[in-house]
């Protein structure tokens, strides 16, 4: 209001003014323990949107590859998806509830069911890895290796490099646990939020990945 701004510029005029302290609160999520400036709480969510973006093009990269050279030459042999990515859909597709449930028993601070129904969830990530290893080890074993021919290829990268960043997934599970967050300058409620959202973009890029290699051979 220009009647406000007045006021402000005759105290400060007046010698009676000094500048005024900055308000609390706000968008921060809390200081470090040594008194460094917090993070704005949005910056976190621009931080992984713009992940997540990176991640998508990624992966776009690869199935438009997939397309492109599945229709270029009859070298393309169809992959026989082993059965057991179907068990594998299913438990990471559960996990994605279980990370959902757990995320807000935290917001309502039941802290021992938050930290049952996390554990759960990274044990159902680390099952969904196990059983992608044994679906490449049956692939195998019928003799399907990476180099057979352009499908295989293409099923072994694009499932490996959705395992690796399902890794990471699981990496920052364990890391909502077992940080300290006394001393941390983001709350362990965004850190579960934002490792929440990173999980069911996980889950829905497989979810993908599998239909294009299902219906797409």
């Amino acid at each position: 209001m220009p009647g406000t701004i007045i006021e402000e510029v005759e105290i400060i005029d007046s010698g009676r003014g000094d500048s005024p302290p900055p308000p609390a609160g706000g968008d921060d999520d809390g200081s470090s323990g040594g008194g460094a400036a917090a993070v704005p709480r949005r910056a976190y969510f621009t931080g992984i949107s713009l992940g997540l973006g990176a991640i998508l093009m990624f992966f776009m990269a690869l199935t438009s590859s997939y397309i492109v050279r599945k229709g270029l030459g009859g070298d393309w042999q169809p992959v026989r998806l082993p059965a057991i990515l179907w068990l594998n859909t299913l438990v990471l597709l559960a996990s994605s509830a279980t990370i959902e449930i757990a995320r807000r028993r935290l917001a309502d601070g039941a802290s021992g069911a938050f930290r049952r129904w996390w554990a759960l969830t990274t044990g159902l990530g680390i099952v969904f890895l196990v059983g992608q290893v044994q679906a490449w080890r049956q692939l195998a074993a019928a003799g399907v290796f990476m180099a057979s021919n352009p499908a295989s290829s293409f099923f072994y990268l694009l499932t490996a490099a959705h395992s690796l960043h399902l890794l990471g997934g699981i990496a920052a599970l364990l890391y909502v646990v077992f940080r300290a967050w006394s001393r941390s300058r983001i709350t362990q409620g965004t850190a579960a939020e934002l490792t929440a959202i990173y999980w069911h973009f996980m889950d829905g890029l497989w979810v993908f990945l599998f239909l294009l290699l299902h219906l797409g051979r």
